[in-house]
């Protein structure tokens, strides 16, 4: 048996511990990158898209249906008033009833946002008798841009102005899975 004095000894352990630390983050990044490309390649267009968008404000879920099947559910972050139907421009209620996700945002304030087709014609006149606009930037998106680094803040509040929020890795999900003209149903 080779003898080594013990800082030799020491330096000796030292390398193949980082190596085998080296190792094993490489298998770690390989393993990630192979994950990565699996789920790039199920969110393309060979991927069951939504036919529609169920939010559930009670329970804070997002559900993107397919037939009525679940395709994916999300956790979500309301208007800072969360209960009742949005009824004009400022009272930080989300909407409720059946709406379509008419159009989308890749730049706004918000990282992505599918835009909500409210305010409908009820909205309208039920907003008027109050004197009031109805508002109409209803939105499904992720977190502020200038904030995205900070998604702990977010997290189990309700903390938008009637939009529907999920994070940005959910948000980037959504945007590949629900086309323009997908219907939205927003119960209470």
């Amino acid at each position: 048996m080779l003898y080594l004095p013990t800082c030799h000894r020491l330096k000796a352990t030292l390398v193949m511990c980082v190596a085998a630390l080296l190792w094993s983050m490489a298998a770690l990044a390989s393993e990630a990158k192979s994950s990565a490309a699996v789920l790039s390649s199920t969110a393309g267009s060979s991927q069951l898209k939504a036919s529609a968008v169920l939010v559930d404000k009670s329970n804070r879920s997002l559900r993107l249906l397919n037939n009525g099947e679940t395709l994916r559910e999300y956790s979500i972050s309301l208007g800072k008033q969360p209960v009742g139907h949005k009824l004009y421009e400022g009272d930080q209620r989300t909407p409720e009833g059946r709406y379509v996700l008419d159009w989308r945002n890749s730049n706004s304030k918000f990282y992505r946002s599918l835009h909500v087709s409210y305010p409908n014609r009820r909205d309208e006149a039920r907003a008027r008798k109050l004197g009031k606009s109805p508002g109409g930037n209803i939105m499904i998106h992720g977190l502020p841009n200038e904030f995205h680094y900070a998604p702990w803040l977010y997290k189990g509040k309700d903390w938008t102005d009637g939009c529907i929020a999920v994070n940005n890795t959910e948000m980037d999900e959504i945007w590949e899975l629900v086309d323009d003209g997908t219907p939205i149903i927003i119960l209470p």
